[in-house]
């Protein structure tokens, strides 16, 4: 629980219990304890975004009724790959999930959903079911946990006729007020986060700081989040997202997390850092801070993989306009230690560093005490803010779940290990392979590692040939060959693709 006068979880103070053990009554007892009188269902679609259905409470059965028999929607209008002739499909509420909606006019409960068949079984390609499965094969193959957490770049768009603070293109990294604008609205977001249960580490201006002709400006922004199971991890990032284009269109501009606006600047990027666990220690490092076995034979899965994945995690063509050579998206499968030119970084951990607060603060003397512990993770930093994040998710942790079960990936980890920047040294840059060049490369990469995906019924086989599909639809290898020397072209692309994901 919050601290008092803290924004924390709104619901889980009021109700003083942790999400998890939310109930029905429990529900119903907030929404007549704060006189709601809507609800909103929301669940995420086949393009990655938040839906809603909204119903005008009646009484106190029909909260009850809501909450526990959810209602029918058509499938074939969310989902691609669901035929109109057979196409309802049940929304059921998830009770761990509800929030007071903070943008209704009336006061709304809003609770995320889950899809069931006609039959009365999850359906199988439904968002929320796929990071739910691979979290089950890692648990029941290997005895592992795996946590994940999100960070969303995204670019503010307004208008500015003149600007007394004005930002510096491609170093606003980290920067403060007044030479940011919306650091209120990030942070009003973040707030927001914690108020609805998410769990945020931090958030920061960006690099990306764009003054175009005219008066449009494009302002830079990231939001992390602390680790949390999978499903929880791509739920919050999507609700980041929708709180996110709700703040920005009440103050009058537009925000966008599409992967690439401007050529020569900053686009933005959706990377994840991964984490794994066996009997509640870290199975990433040793006690000598040493990576593991099993951190090595994660990495060989994910790069082993890592062509095929980005038919998760760069679902547009203006993904392949952002992984371009020589900036900090990755363009080359290999990793290295806090490297940001790697495909897999291994960040700072804080193993054998406590010593630091004490040199900080020396007249403290509860300082030399503190003992900071080793949170080694992994990060994937390919995907981008047209991600659908379930999917990527899932999609991760196949690659992890492939790793462990293929004798040449810790071979293959330690050989495509680099040391420094990679562009720095062209017999590094020469023996590695590169990734997908455009959604169509993409689309091939999947179909030729599917079997990793469809491995203990993670992904069902109708989903990987729906995704498959739309990306070969693209048909965008000439169209990127083009564009990426054509600034008028790049920039078209960037408009198609601008609320993306």
């Amino acid at each position: 629980m919050g601290l008092d006068g803290f924004p924390s979880d709104q619901l889980a103070n009021h109700l003083q219990k942790e999400r998890g053990d939310f109930t029905a009554a429990d529900l119903r007892r907030y929404v007549l304890d704060h006189d709601i009188h809507m609800m909103n269902f929301r669940y995420v679609g086949g393009n990655g975004r938040l839906k809603t259905l909204s119903f005008a409470l009646r009484d106190e059965q029909h909260i009850d009724e809501l909450l526990h028999d959810g209602e029918r929607v058509d499938g074939s209008s969310l989902f691609s790959c669901i035929e109109p002739a057979a196409s309802d499909l049940y929304v059921v509420p998830r009770y761990a999930t509800a929030f007071e909606d903070p943008f209704s006019e009336e006061p709304t409960l809003s609770v995320l959903c889950s899809y069931f068949d006609r039959k009365g079984e999850p359906l199988d390609m439904a968002p929320e079911n796929l990071p739910l499965r691979a979290e089950a094969a890692l648990s029941d193959r290997l005895g592992l946990q795996m946590h994940a957490l999100g960070e969303i770049e995204y670019y503010v768009v307004y208008h500015a006729e003149s600007e007394l603070y004005p930002g510096v293109p491609q170093h606003n990294y980290h920067e403060s007020q007044p030479f940011v604008k919306w650091a209120a609205m990030r942070e009003g977001a973040i707030r927001e986060l914690a108020r609805l249960g998410a769990q945020v580490k931090y958030a920061h201006a960006e690099v990306g700081d764009v003054v175009t002709e005219g008066d449009l400006r494009m302002e830079q922004h990231e939001i992390e989040f602390l680790p949390e199971p999978l499903a929880v991890a791509a739920d919050h990032v999507v609700l980041a997202k929708w709180l996110l284009r709700n703040l920005s269109s009440r103050a009058g501009v537009a925000v966008t997390f599409a992967p690439k606006l401007v050529t020569g600047h900053a686009g933005n990027g959706m990377h994840f850092h991964l984490g794994l666990s066996r009997d509640g220690q870290n199975a990433l490092s040793n006690k000598d801070d040493k990576l593991t076995d099993s951190a090595l034979k994660a990495i060989g899965g994910l790069l082993t993989l890592a062509p095929a994945l980005t038919a998760f995690g760069n679902k547009n063509p203006a993904s392949y306009l952002r992984l371009v050579p020589r900036q900090e998206a990755p363009t080359y499968i290999c990793w290295g230690e806090t490297n940001r030119s790697a495909l897999v970084r291994i960040p700072l951990s804080w193993f054998g560093v406590s010593g630091m607060v004490a040199r900080a603060n020396p007249r403290d003397p509860d300082a030399r005490k503190w003992e900071s512990v080793s949170m080694q993770t992994l990060e994937w930093r390919a995907s981008d803010g047209s991600a659908d994040v379930h999917q990527l998710v899932a999609g991760l942790a196949s690659a992890i779940l492939h790793g462990h079960s293929d004798a040449a990936a810790v071979a293959r980890a330690k050989n495509l290990h680099i040391e420094g920047n990679l562009f720095d040294d062209d017999a590094q840059v020469d023996r590695l392979d590169r990734m997908p060049g455009s959604c169509a490369e993409s689309a091939e990469a999947l179909l030729a590692h599917r079997n990793a995906f469809e491995r203990d019924g993670v992904f069902p086989p109708a989903l990987i040939d729906g995704i498959a599909r739309e990306l070969a639809a693209f048909d965008d290898r000439e169209l990127l060959a083009k564009a990426r020397g054509d600034a008028e072209l790049s920039a078209k692309l960037a408009e198609e693709y601008f609320h993306c994901g």
